[in-house]
């Protein structure tokens, strides 16, 4: 049975999360701190139980809403073997697969954006949320949190980009209207996954000259304790 999902959308900062559902259980990625109430509405219409809380990165633009989570539902949240945050109750690690139900949830080590970024892939139906690594038609920055253009390179690359075409890609972000797209999308049409040697794309990630995200001095510190 294909797995329940809904994409909702944070305004402030155009940050997507996901609710997957299972067999009654449920999993929310990359939750906003501001957006609680909303998800309990959901997952009560729904009559989901949430099982588990993870995020793709420690996030500089927006506060997890993970930690608030926690302590209402009692959920799991889990923290990445790379990550920097505390208080999680259970590490995963690449290649990791985690259980939701009757759907099963592969857990991608993608650094670049951040030095602890990650991709959820459910293999079926052939979903992938991929944070800040790869949005629709360009990618996540690489010049802070230990980012790195030559890891981003090498995590689209080797990790996304040669996952079956029809493979849904559900963004963190989004600044254009954009919501979905396919792997065989962003392999013809994203420019930065077309730049194809990693020494330009590096040259090209390094020379962005973007402003510091509003939030970044109050999410990072408070996201390493999962938003609390």
């Amino acid at each position: 049975m294909t797995p329940l999902l809904r994409q909702l959308f944070d305004h402030t900062s155009s940050t997507f999360t996901y609710i997957l559902g299972s067999n009654g259980e449920a999993l929310i990625i990359d939750p906003v701190k501001e957006n609680i109430s909303q998800y309990l509405q959901l997952l009560a219409e729904l009559n989901l139980s949430l099982k588990m809380v993870l995020d793709t990165h420690v996030h500089a633009d927006h506060i997890t809403g993970a930690g608030l989570l926690q302590k209402e539902t009692g959920c799991e949240v889990g923290s990445s073997k790379e990550s920097s945050a505390c208080c999680g109750s259970f590490i995963f690690s690449d290649q990791e697969v985690l259980a939701l139900g009757n759907t099963s949830i592969q857990c991608l080590f993608t650094p670049g954006h951040t030095d602890d970024s990650y991709c959820f892939y459910v293999t079926n139906p052939g979903w992938l949320f991929t944070g800040d690594t790869l949005f629709i038609r360009g990618t996540g920055r690489t010049d802070f949190q230990n980012g790195s253009a030559a890891d981003l390179y090498d995590s689209l690359h080797n990790k996304i980009l040669i996952l079956p075409d029809q493979t849904t890609v559900f963004p963190g972000h989004d600044y254009k209207g954009m919501t979905s797209s396919s792997i065989a999308e962003e392999k013809n049409h994203n420019p930065r996954a077309l730049i194809q040697e990693k020494n330009d794309f590096i040259h090209h990630m390094n020379n962005l000259k973007l402003a510091d995200p509003k939030m970044m001095d109050v999410a990072v510190p408070a996201n390493l304790k999962l938003g609390l």
